[in-house]
């Protein structure tokens, strides 16, 4: 069974850190395209960042670039993402997804397996 489990969310400060963890299993996704999505209330899914586990190219939203960093460890079957500079619009539900193929890294109907979601509470 495919599953894909976030972990590591929380409420923090403006300003602050937290880093999420997205935990693979049911089969290895070594050569899987992987990515963090977002949904706030009233909003819609949007794209954060992804990441190509067979090479190590990542992609950003420009909402994120230089405060967020998403990693992968393939030995671990898992990616990360890291939080800085949090901002009260970054306040929403985080959600991991992973493809073996993606044309448009950023649309989430490309996904195949997404997780639960971990909520992120950004606080002023």
């Amino acid at each position: 069974q495919v599953q894909l489990v976030e972990s590591g969310g929380g409420l923090v400060q403006a300003g602050g850190s937290l880093r999420l963890s997205c935990a693979a299993s049911g089969r290895t996704f070594s050569n899987d395209k992987m990515a963090w999505f977002r949904q706030a209330p009233g909003k819609d899914r949007e794209f954060v960042a992804a990441i190509n586990w067979s090479g190590y190219g990542t992609s950003y939203a420009d909402s994120v670039k230089g405060r967020f960093t998403i990693s992968r460890d393939n030995a671990k079957n898992t990616a990360v993402l890291q939080m800085n500079t949090l901002k009260p619009e970054d306040t929403a539900v985080y959600y991991c997804a992973a493809a073996n193929r993606v044309a448009r890294w950023g649309s989430a109907s490309e996904y195949d397996y997404w997780g639960q979601g971990t909520q992120v509470t950004v606080s002023s």
